[in-house]
């Protein structure tokens, strides 16, 4: 219950049957009515026992079973019926959702009515193009075409600054990239229609549903596809599951492991983690917010705190936030191994409405940075000389990017935490100790249906190792961990 907002008063003949610290009517129930509330959600993964509540409501209301199985056999009903005598052109990307997605159309439209597009555009990991393609390959999915369109939307990205405005573009130029492709293969017909991977919490995160908000637009709810769909012309055999339920029926279908466990991926790629911006955007009442900050946390002489002047997007009170990062800068790392003391560094955006995320940062001495720039007495940042550089997206700044994330994955697989960690992304932040300069922020962390997530706790081995390897990369000047839950903070910064 971090959303900050409740419900203070219930109606009459309900009594309270639970309540916390945080809210005095955390559930709520009518027996005699058979009405019960909560003011929570039980069914997330970091609700405990939330699956019990659920069970207990399921077995009230005594419905008929389900299993994957069962929404397997309704899926090949269903998806004949809908696409009836037409075929479909799916975009796939080689994450776990696309690669369901493709896979069970090809198994119940067969070969010749389903056609997959790979898009590279400009914003993958490193060799992630080249590796789906192979991988699609090895399950036989060989009706696909990889499409490099990577000049196209790089130059669409110039001088774009505003998250929703990058990701409208991003999805905008998906399609527009695939109708050219159609067209150049002669599958521009109208019998043939989109496919695509999306999942539930991209429809509701997008304010699909009858009571969202939008958080932030996915690249596949755009509104020229919300327009396709009202028309027909979008077959979506996911847009029902979670994440965990995707990687559920991925199983059914014999898919390998290593694909339905792997990382999920943003569909717009690098381009939601290299974060932009035409100016500086300082918090207004920073020295006011500091010093909530300082009561909150009882901060000291080895502790120091800024507000990052630049934005990310977070989800408080079920609708977005588009505020700022408070950043801890420590004296020692073992410091986060207080558990009180990290309790209340995570509380800090539940706490402090001017606050949506929280960051610690786990290196601010690089050689990257000229020595004048840091208080050698006591070597720590002079956070006066803290400054944005206005940014955009471009291939300098993607290639900076790629690096730190391949340095990342490749010390978490040979740390065995890959699979330990549900999600590791890495973003690219314009602030530095000068012009020019740039921060990385690593956000390990583990969920399970991407609706709520908790940051991944990193041991002081692995974080060195990672550290050593990205400050090498020229022109890193600090090096965060982003330790905040969702919510009240995304798992993407945008």
């Amino acid at each position: 219950m971090s959303h900050g907002d409740e419900v203070a008063e219930i109606p009459s003949g309900f009594r309270v049957v639970a309540r916390s610290s945080d809210c005095a009517h955390a559930a709520v129930e009518y027996p005699e009515k058979k009405i019960f509330g909560v003011q929570f959600h039980p069914e997330v993964t970091h609700t405990p026992r939330g699956m019990d509540i659920l069970n207990n409501f399921i077995r009230t209301c005594s419905p008929s079973s389900w299993t994957m199985k069962d929404y397997l056999e309704t899926l090949t009903n269903e998806i004949p019926q809908q696409v009836k005598d037409n075929k479909v052109f799916i975009l796939v990307s080689g994450g776990v959702d696309s690669t369901v997605a493709f896979t069970l159309l090809d198994m119940i439209l067969g070969k010749e009515r389903v056609y997959g597009l790979l898009i590279d555009n400009g914003l993958m990991r490193t060799g992630e193009v080249e590796e789906t393609n192979k991988a699609l390959r090895a399950l036989g999915l060989d009706n696909l075409h990889v499409e490099d369109a990577s000049r196209i939307f790089l130059d669409r990205l110039k001088d774009i600054y505003e998250p929703e405005q990058k990701r409208k573009i991003i999805g905008q130029t998906f399609i527009e990239v695939k109708d050219m492709v159609a067209e150049r293969l002669n599958l521009a017909s109208a019998d043939w229609l989109l496919g695509q991977g999306t999942i539930y919490p991209d429809t509701i995160e997008t304010g699909g549903t009858k009571h969202a908000s939008v958080i932030k637009t996915h690249h596949n709810r755009i509104d020229l596809i919300a327009e396709m769909i009202k028309n027909g012309k979008v077959v979506e055999p996911l847009k029902d599951l979670y994440k965990d339920e995707v990687r559920a029926l991925g199983t059914l279908l014999n898919l390998p492991s290593h694909l339905l466990l792997r990382h999920p991926f943003p569909g717009p790629g690098l381009g939601v983690r290299i974060l932009c911006c035409n100016s500086a955007n300082p918090v207004p009442n920073e020295e006011e917010v500091l010093s909530k900050i300082e009561k909150l946390i009882a901060l000291d002489r080895k502790v120091k705190a800024r507000v990052l002047p630049i934005k990310s997007v977070g989800v408080q009170g079920d609708h977005r936030t588009y505020r700022h990062a408070a950043a801890l800068f420590l004296d020692s790392l073992e410091q986060l191994e207080d558990e009180t003391f990290y309790d209340h560094l995570v509380s800090i955006p539940n706490r402090i409405s001017e606050i949506n995320r929280v960051v610690v940062s786990i290196a601010h001495m690089s050689r990257n940075v000229n020595s004048s720039e840091v208080d050698q007495d006591k070597r720590i940042v002079n956070f006066d000389k803290m400054c944005v550089t206005p940014s955009y997206i471009t291939e300098e700044r993607v290639k900076l990017l790629q690096a730190a994330d391949e340095i990342v994955t490749r010390v978490i697989r040979e740390e065995n935490l890959y699979d330990e960690i549900w999600q590791f992304p890495v973003a690219l932040l314009p602030i530095g100790y000068s012009a020019g300069g740039q921060s990385i922020v690593l956000r390990p962390v583990d969920s399970k249906e991407a609706m709520t997530a908790t940051a991944h706790k990193l041991s002081k081995a692995v974080l060195k190792k990672i550290t050593d390897q990205i400050l090498n990369l020229n022109g890193v000047h600090f090096l965060f961990i982003d330790l905040t839950s969702k919510p009240p903070g995304t798992i993407e910064w945008e």
